[in-house]
């Protein structure tokens, strides 16, 4: 397997074709899967924004106020008010923000993004990120995967990774349940998020500063004979970890 970087972009502005700029930098070829940065997704759907967009409710100025008492850092209710509006939960409120996007991931700050936006003040992530990686892959000549990545800490680990937040044309894990190992031991729980890997993979060449390489195409990746699922985040009434996030308050003081 091959990832490879497709460099020379140009800044993208907001209806720019994303199909089009990377057929215009690399030949793509059947059963590859392009990973595209969220970031230019975004760019080229116009979904930068200045803060003054977001008028500051009481619920944001109160997120804010005691954000900037636990951090004493000060924190603009605007950029609070964009979260809730980028949400369909705050799964926590302090001591940072954790939201449930509108399409189902969960990340800090709904993912929302401050840098890399040389003219506004904000990156909001993409409204619906497999519509958009359908919607370039239908602008693509050769048969592809397309995943839509960004970059998202993880519960009981230091540093961040690529993860999916979109795809199509190929499946989101990779069911081994059923299978057996070497020594003929049924895998009863296994179940490999595949676009995940994909988005780590690209990460590593994409990098998270200044190195200008948002697409990435992983060439020679063999999904095998396994059934797949479309599913990749799990439902609210599924998801233990969020259920007893919502029983959690933070008490602590400024750090």
């Amino acid at each position: 397997m091959n990832a490879i970087g497709i460099e020379g972009l140009p800044e993208v502005r907001p209806g720019d074709d994303v199909a089009a700029l990377i057929e215009e930098r690399t030949t793509l070829r059947d059963d590859d899967v392009v990973c595209v940065a969220s970031t230019i997704v975004s760019k080229a759907e116009d979904r930068a924004f200045d803060l003054s967009a977001f008028p500051a409710s009481e619920r944001a100025r109160s997120i804010a106020d005691r954000l900037e008492a636990i951090s004493g850092e000060e924190k603009d209710p605007r950029f609070a008010q964009a979260v809730i509006e980028e949400s369909d939960e705050l799964v926590l409120e302090a001591p940072f923000i954790l939201a449930a996007t509108t399409f189902g991931h969960v990340a800090p700050n709904a993912g929302i993004d401050r840098s890399n936006v040389p003219d506004d003040d904000l990156l909001l992530l993409p409204e619906a990120p497999s519509a958009s990686a359908a919607r370039i892959r239908s602008n693509l000549d050769a048969d592809v995967g397309v995943v839509v990545t960004d970059t998202c800490g993880r519960c009981f680990r230091h540093g961040q990774t690529g993860v999916a937040i979109g795809y199509d044309g190929i499946s989101a894990t990779r069911d081994w349940r059923g299978e057996t190992d070497r020594d003929g031991h049924e895998l009863e729980v296994t179940n490999e998020s595949i676009v995940d890997e994909l988005a780590g993979t690209a990460n590593l060449i994409t990098g998270e500063g200044d190195d200008g390489i948002p697409i990435v195409v992983v060439r020679d990746f063999e999904f095998g004979a396994h059934d797949g699922s479309e599913n990749l985040f799990r439902d609210v009434d599924d998801d233990l970890v969020r259920d007893a996030l919502r029983d959690w308050s933070f008490e602590g003081g400024s750090t």
